[in-house]
């Protein structure tokens, strides 16, 4: 019987800690961290060095004047959070241009849209919030290896249930810079290609919806990443590719033990709303309340890998992995891609190591288009 009231008595213990130690960074406009296309999305959300596609943008614009292709558009979709509800939807829409053999200018509009919700305390209102994200950049080779390119967001956020004369859409403008070197290596007779990629994005305001006179962080986040790609022969080849990621803004204060009420608010209104979008870059490598420990636990990564046929299919596998008080985001995801000289599909879906998980059962869909290859196509049918 002691035994028994011992073991509840930790059981319950141990519950509470968990409950105070999960501490999750938090963010407005999170549909920006969403991963929008089915290639990088069933490589478990991997993508700041892979190989160039036409969704770079998202993961790292400065690979654009690496693509083969001159020009593609391409266009993503995912069902999200489909365990909870049915009409929560992002689209993704994305191109790019390359002007020379040196540069490339591309663009991306995202739509996060939360379905409709009914407020009953509204005499019987029902919304339809969304949000929505339009960006447009330009990147550069510094040289054979290596290349930059900077982009430039606007963001609204129309996600408000308090319809006062005080409350309004958020807006919020950002940027992002990327960095990205391509090399090539001999393994015994193949020439194998390794590459690496920084991305640091939504580097901007805050967003406010208004009645608040506190604003609230957007996104800011540092995406790290490497890719090796190994040919087996003149048909097949293979990639492995992983990327860490951290938020850049500051973890939101706990209340201590024994701290007043009042004291708490007004260090939560200094250490946390008071500061500006740069300082809370800086203040994220350090304010976690529990120390270095909990500042790697900020740190997500993922690997991935893809097999490809002839450059015609593609079969892709990977993992992603959040500490389970920063969002315990863990989940195994698989896909595959099939191109022509035209276009190219691309599928994925996600295994939640969780069968509690709203994330389970997730899939993406992508549709590309070669601009070049199109040319080609009409131009031969003429």
């Amino acid at each position: 019987m002691l035994v028994l009231v011992f073991w509840m008595v930790s059981a319950a213990a141990d519950a509470q800690d968990k409950k105070n130690m999960f501490n999750p960074v938090n963010t407005s406009v999170t549909s920006l961290s969403i991963a929008p296309d089915a290639r990088a999305g069933a490589m478990g959300d991997v993508g700041a060095a892979t190989e160039p596609d036409v969704n770079s943008q998202y993961w790292n614009p400065a690979k654009y004047p690496f693509n083969i292709a001159r020009a593609g558009v391409a266009a993503s979709y995912t069902p999200w959070l489909r365990k909870l509800v049915n009409d929560i939807n992002l689209a993704d829409l994305v191109g790019f241009y390359r002007i020379g053999d040196y540069s490339a200018v591309h663009s991306s509009l995202r739509f996060f849209s939360l379905g409709e919700v009914f407020l009953s305390d509204m005499e019987d209102m029902t919304i339809s919030p969304y949000e929505f994200a339009f960006d447009a950049g330009y990147s550069r080779m510094l040289s054979e290896r290596f290349s930059m390119a900077v982009n430039m967001r606007f963001i609204y956020s129309d996600i408000k249930y308090d319809y006062t004369a005080e409350s309004s859409a958020g807006k919020a403008f950002a940027a992002d810079i990327a960095m990205y070197r391509l090399g090539y290596f001999m393994m015994g007779n193949r020439e194998c290609s390794f590459g690496w990629g920084l991305n640091v994005n939504n580097i901007g305001s805050k967003i406010s919806y208004g009645g608040d006179d506190n604003a609230e962080f957007i996104p800011t986040n540092m995406r790290l990443g490497l890719n090796l790609t190994v040919p087996f022969n003149e048909y097949n080849k293979f990639s492995v590719a992983t990327d860490i990621n951290k938020l850049l803004v500051p973890t939101y204060p706990k209340q201590r033990e024994g701290e007043a009420d009042n004291d708490y608010t007004d260090r939560v209104q200094k250490d946390y709303y008071d500061i500006s979008p740069i300082s809370g870059i800086f203040k994220s490598f350090h304010d976690a309340p529990n120390g270095f420990k909990e500042e790697m636990q900020e740190i997500q990564w993922s690997m991935g890998c893809e097999y490809t046929y002839n450059d015609r299919f593609m079969l892709r596998g990977g993992y992603h992995h959040e500490a389970a008080n920063k969002g315990n985001r863990k989940y195994f995801t698989v896909g595959a891609g099939f191109h022509m000289s035209v276009f190219t599909v691309d599928a994925a879906y996600v295994f939640s190591t969780s069968q509690t998980n709203p994330l389970d059962q997730t899939m993406r869909f992508s549709l590309g288009f070669d601009l070049d290859g199109m040319r080609e196509l009409f131009g031969r049918r003429r």
